[in-house]
């Protein structure tokens, strides 16, 4: 596959992890994907590490939301995984 394909895929998969964020903890879309961009998941899956593109969208972002909640989130962006 041609990098300019890969880039495509990686992107696709970032949007969709997102999308899960907003919808599973009740957050906007631009709140979403300041979580997402400011988590190492993030760029743990940029750089292709252990095949974390492979996961299902809804794990990476359960796993971004427990790495949000773990760095002190702001008060207004804490939500429990609970409350799925």
């Amino acid at each position: 596959m041609s990098e300019e394909g890969k880039q495509i895929l990686r992107s696709t998969k970032c949007a969709r992890i997102i999308l899960c964020i907003s919808e599973m903890f009740g957050v906007s879309l631009d709140e979403a994907t300041d979580i997402y961009y400011s988590s190492e998941t993030a760029n743990l899956i940029e750089e292709g590490v252990a095949d974390l593109h492979c996961r299902s969208d809804k794990y990476l972002a359960e796993e971004v939301w427990r790495e949000h909640q773990e760095k002190g989130c702001a008060k207004s962006f804490c939500r429990p995984l609970e409350g799925r």
